[in-house]
């Protein structure tokens, strides 16, 4: 009921739009646009993917045509792509962050997972996805070196973040020695459908992320752009992220 509601506030009558799409997670299906210039209003009609996940699946079935016998890491544990995941993977590894949960322990049947310093063994995973997380990490360069290490190799990372216009990430805030949060730009705060609240964003990411990436040991990094077919703001950029094979 709180999507449809959600659904509700969002329409526009004049900006409604449909068409049919093959959904990476569903198969055949219709988009529905409820109004422009906003990835919320962008769904799957059958499995209520958004665009954003609608850009990773379509990223990952062009990256991992087959996940047979694959071992994902994916920071959320719930929505269509999960499902997916599931269903196509030999397994999957699912968490959330919560701040007042120590990393591994389980909370209502949830893995929690703090991307800065996970409980994964090293080489354990074929494949580390994440949407819209890396921008809420106090410590991202630490995060990537996690994700790093938790990969096998020749292992594949692909995720979305929020990426700007311009040359150099934009820091938001930090965390100073005692744990207090250091505004550096006015406070940026993105919704949580999980929390019902909204979270923090430490930094605006700019073209220079793919440095970021390769300065984390990656040995490659790229701006994945969407299928000339993905209409309206499904057009969004995955990123990929390669380990070395030894």
């Amino acid at each position: 009921m709180s999507r449809l509601a959600q659904g509700w506030k969002l329409l526009r009558w004049r900006e409604f739009r449909l068409r049919p799409i093959r959904c990476p997670f569903c198969g055949p299906s219709v988009l529905v646009r409820l109004c422009r210039d906003d990835d919320a209003a962008v769904r799957c009609l059958r499995c209520a993917a958004s665009s954003v996940h609608l850009a990773m699946g379509w990223a990952l079935r062009r990256v991992r045509p087959s996940l047979s016998g694959a071992a994902v890491c994916e920071f959320s544990a719930r929505g269509p792509m999960v499902a997916w995941l599931r269903r196509s993977a030999a397994a999957v590894a699912c968490s959330e962050y919560f701040a007042d949960a120590e990393p591994g322990a389980f909370r209502n049947g949830v893995r929690c997972e703090d991307m800065q310093r996970l409980t994964y063994a090293d080489a354990s995973f074929d494949l580390v996805t994440h949407t819209e997380v890396l921008e809420h990490v106090p410590d991202d360069r630490r995060a990537l070196r996690e994700c790093l290490r938790v990969l096998r190799p020749g292992g594949v990372m692909l995720f979305t973040v929020p990426i700007f216009a311009g040359d150099v990430t934009v820091e938001r805030a930090a965390l100073d020695a005692d744990g207090a949060i250091r505004h550096l730009e006015p406070p940026l705060f993105h919704s949580d459908p999980l929390r019902g609240e909204g979270i923090l964003a430490f930094r605006d990411y700019r073209r220079d992320i793919l440095q970021r990436l390769r300065e984390a040991g990656f040995v490659e990094s790229a701006l994945l752009e969407a299928l000339p077919s993905s209409p309206w703001s499904t057009r969004r950029p995955v990123l990929l992220a390669r380990k070395a094979m030894n």
